[in-house]
């Protein structure tokens, strides 16, 4: 009996260790020589795929500030190897430990939080819709009997449903595996409003065939903090992520990096995507937290 708890005692250990190596980001990035960025084929501005395996945007230049002070801590270069995820797999990835840091679009909610933990917020995103320019279509009353796409995995459409404009709208849902997949759903006419956050509707009618051909209408359907996503309970890369970000806030860093990829020309095509910082941002940058979306809606 006593060497049979012996050992239950010893793989409890073994678990335990393991638990905990698998948690503390610095010390296993320190160990691999590597660490594995989450990023996203088509999230606007903020992370997107320039082929051939490379990925820019600004999320994916902020964690680059990250990694670098990373790397001071772990005292050596690491190697940054780009993890494609979606909405639907992002969550997953980070939890399980194949994705370090997660580089996409991801709003901060108390469900979430759950399960991962956010650095602070790097924006305050609106919620709203992209039409055709031509649809006629301004608002949510124009939605009834129409197909509406958002993305497999985010939580828009069932933002436009609570919303009490909405009430007695009825519509069909349509979706998307990825943001791009849904814009083109609005592209090809197989649906007729997409609904996202802002910046990514901005910055794919950016890089579409015809940008001139779309537009961002309607009421604002939520406010929510988008942030880089990384694991539960690692107390030390959480605040090496927050002081990073915090660093880049202060010394404003962060605002002419919201310039770069937002108000001026980007690659591939050389497009700007035309999408100021709002004014929720912009206090956000002012008092750096990492509040869930449910804080911004009480009033």
């Amino acid at each position: 009996m006593k060497k049979h708890l012996l050992a239950l005692a010893v793989m409890a250990a073994v678990s335990t260790g393991a638990q905990s190596q698998t948690t503390d980001t610095i010390s296993k990035v320190k160990a691999s020589g590597t660490i594995t960025m989450g990023v996203r084929d088509s999230s606007g501005a903020l992370s997107y795929t320039l082929g051939d395996g490379q990925y820019t945007g600004f999320h994916v230049e902020v964690c680059g500030r990250i990694i670098a002070d990373l790397e001071k801590a772990a005292g050596k270069k690491l190697t940054v190897k780009y993890q494609p995820v979606t909405s639907q797999n992002r969550i997953p990835l980070v939890q399980n430990g194949t994705v370090d840091i997660e580089c996409g679009s991801t709003t901060n909610n108390a469900t979430r939080q759950k399960d991962v933990s956010f650095v602070v917020t790097t924006f305050v995103e609106e919620v709203r819709m992209a039409v055709k320019a031509d649809s006629g279509i301004s608002g949510i009353a124009q939605l009834n009997g129409k197909n509406v796409a958002t993305t497999t995995g985010t939580t828009s459409v069932q933002t436009l449903r609570k919303n009490e404009r909405a009430t007695g709208v009825d519509f069909k849902e349509v979706y998307g595996k990825d943001h791009s997949d849904s814009f083109l759903l609005l592209e090809s006419g197989r649906a007729d409003a997409f609904v996202m956050d802002g910046a990514i509707l901005a910055g794919n009618i950016a890089t579409s065939k015809n940008p001139a051909g779309f537009k961002i209408v309607g009421e604002t359907l939520s406010v929510e903090p988008i942030a880089i996503m990384i694991r539960k309970d690692d107390p030390a890369f959480k605040k090496l992520a927050d002081d990073t970000v915090k660093g880049m806030m202060k010394s404003g860093e962060i605002a002419k990096l919201w310039d770069k990829w937002f108000m001026q020309p980007i690659p591939p095509k050389n497009t700007k995507v035309g999408y100021a910082a709002s004014e929720s941002t912009k206090a956000a940058w002012a008092n750096p937290n990492d509040k869930p979306m449910e804080d911004y809606a009480k009033k």
